[in-house]
């Protein structure tokens, strides 16, 4: 296809100057240019809000390191992103230390009340019930973003825990102005979540008028949840054990929902071992189940493995037909493989295996598209065959997928309960290196917007709905279409699988690249394509964030583009080969610090959202 590349790479660039000029947003033009890298030679914090990215920076100017930044950064998109993450959810962090190199995985991730049944969503039939995972109290996890701060704190922050709070207390007291970002308008336009808020008084008091959400412009003060944060600042377990965690359980009790006060004085984060792989000359590590992200965004690296995706040119049909069945392979995998693996088996080091890898890859058809009724997960006997034998991680309960037509069907009967989100406002990313290279990345969430659309009485906490991404059935999909099985089933006190992906990426033992992105199931393939973009295709870190992606996650069996994402010739012979091409919305609000071959830093966010880089 010697012609078809010439001209890829000439619509290649046509594209990108396009791109830089326009980015389209529920179907509204909205100017936005290919993001600039802000570069620096000592520190450098990013954020999806530039009001927590200037909190990062404070610490950073006081003489904080990373972590001080990052725990600032995300106490301050608490209280600026409460549709998206806050102290009412959770998450995941990676912290490599510059002295001796090692990279460590902390899991603060929302957990499953002691209470939680595993078919606690279902009727009498064995049904789905429509939104009891989604809204309300009965959606609610037991949360764990500030035990997280806190533990992390404490081993790596250099300033007072109370230094590091400080900010978003400002934020949530004085308040602060609503930007005209798409996310704050877009809940009045969703009509079902907003009328979740209304139905809340906690939270119909804090985000809106009489009934009318504050618009952009207007300023939002957040007075409970400053008191609540002043609290957290003079002693972090009053959310676990004092007056917050006892104003949690007591709504929680009040409105049927199952998280108690022995719930909250139970949790502890967990350090985990993070999942590293090599790519190239570069080593990648990633989060470890109970993410999928890491296992998957290495294994879909691992099945790309040294092809010479360079030379064939930016989005080159062969390029994305690559990818993209990689794509299929590993959400195939994801969706019967992966969970807490304090409760199951889950086959890490098999499924990131290199001849695990060689295996899948050789199932790939360079002139055809697969349906994803022809993948099939992995089974052990195919895992185990490829390499000797290795430790995995928890207990296995088996159980077999159902087929690809019943889920299929499923999904049919019950799509107006679980139809995929495309443009996700949940989720929040930031990105941390300090002048000594020490390094943090870190996502953190409330699940969808706002959350279970409630906030604990008189502690301004906006409460995630967390349990959603357990499965509620097996080959039930859940919001965002994603499958789950067996062993991503509800049980008390286990953490549902997630698909947050915060990445660090070294090359000769020196800081390279942290990486990670909000989306939802869109989150692995994000985070490829950027490190893909970086490493392989040489752009730099804004170019790398900004230019048009592709997802696939084998089921619903369709490859979405962004608008104006692929060239006409390119559409035309990825269709031929036989992809279905769903062009959406644009999705994600990635953002990335790199290290530049001088030693410079060079940070930027994604035009997509409304954040921003801070460094000095």
């Amino acid at each position: 296809m010697p012609n078809l590349r010439r001209y890829t790479q000439v619509s290649v660039f046509a594209f990108h100057l396009c791109f830089s000029a326009l980015l389209f947003y529920n179907h509204k033009q909205v100017s936005a240019t290919v993001s600039l890298p802000l570069r620096s030679k000592k520190a450098m914090v990013v954020s999806a809000n530039p009001l927590a990215s200037d909190a990062g920076l404070q610490m950073l100017r006081k003489g904080g390191n990373a972590v001080d930044a990052a725990v600032a950064t995300t106490f301050a998109i608490s209280v600026v992103e409460p549709f998206s993450a806050g102290i009412g959810g959770g998450g995941f962090l990676l912290f490599r230390d510059a002295k001796t190199g090692e990279i460590k995985a902390l899991d603060f991730r929302e957990r499953a009340p002691l209470k939680a049944t595993r078919n606690m969503y279902l009727d009498a039939q064995g049904k789905v019930r429509p939104n009891l995972s989604i809204n309300g109290h009965l959606a609610v996890a037991t949360p764990g973003t500030v035990a997280g701060l806190y533990e992390v704190h404490q081993h790596y922050g250099k300033l007072p825990w109370a230094e590091v709070v400080k900010p978003a207390i400002a934020l949530a007291k004085d308040g602060f102005i609503l930007s005209p970002q798409l996310r704050w308008r877009s809940l009045a336009a969703d009509e079902n979540r907003k009328q979740v808020i209304l139905n809340n008084p906690a939270a119909r008091a804090i985000f809106t008028r009489n009934g009318e959400f504050y618009q952009p412009g207007e300023k939002l003060l957040q007075r409970d949840l400053a008191k609540t944060l002043t609290a957290i600042s003079q002693n972090a377990r009053s959310f676990y054990s004092g007056n917050i965690a006892r104003a949690i359980a007591a709504d929680m009790a009040k409105n049927g929902g199952l998280v108690t006060l022995e719930d909250l004085k139970s949790y502890k984060p967990i350090w985990r071992t993070p999942v590293c792989g090599n790519f190239r000359q570069a080593r990648v590590c990633s989060m470890p189940p109970p993410s999928s992200g890491g296992v998957h965004l290495l294994e879909m690296l691992n099945i790309i493995g040294s092809t010479d995706l360079k030379s064939l040119g930016w989005h080159h049909p062969d390029a994305i037909h690559l990818m993209v069945e990689a794509m299929k392979i590993a959400y195939a995998d994801r969706s019967k493989l992966l969970g807490d693996p304090d409760f199951v088996k889950v086959p890490v080091q098999q499924l990131i295996s290199p001849g695990y890898a060689q295996l899948r890859r050789s199932e790939i058809m360079i002139n055809r598209a697969r349906p994803a009724k022809e993948i099939q997960p992995a089974t052990m006997k195919m895992l185990e065959q490829n390499l000797t034998p290795q430790p995995v991680l928890g207990k296995q309960k088996q159980g077999l997928i159902p087929s690809i037509n019943n889920f299929l069907t499923t999904r049919n009967t019950q799509e107006t309960f679980y139809k995929p989100r495309y443009e996700s406002t949940e989720t929040s990313h930031l990105t941390v290196v300090d002048a000594q290279r020490n390094a943090v990345s870190l996502t953190f969430t409330v699940n969808l917007g706002f959350g279970a659309g409630v906030v604990a009485q008189g502690t301004g906490i906006v409460l995630n709905n967390e349990m959603d991404d357990f499965a509620a059935a097996p080959g039930v999909p859940n919001a965002f279409g994603l499958l789950g099985n067996e062993a991503n089933a509800i049980a008390p006190r286990k953490t549902p699988l997630s698909s947050m992906t915060p990445t660090i990426v070294t090359e000769n033992g020196r800081l390279r690249l942290a990486v990670g992105a909000p989306g939802g199931g869109t989150i692995i393939t994000q985070v490829l394509q950027v490190i893909l973009n970086v490493l392989e295709y040489k752009m730099n870190v804004g170019e790398a964030v900004s230019v048009p992606r592709i997802h696939h996650q084998w089921l619903p069996d369709e490859l979405r583009i962004e608008p104006f994402g692929l060239d006409t010739l390119t559409l035309a012979e990825l269709q031929r080969r036989g992809h279905k091409i769903k062009q959406t919305q644009p999705w994600g609000n990635i953002n990335a610090i790199a290290v530049t071959s001088d030693g410079s830093l060079e940070a930027a966010t994604d035009p997509r959202g409304e954040g921003a880089p801070r460094g000095y």
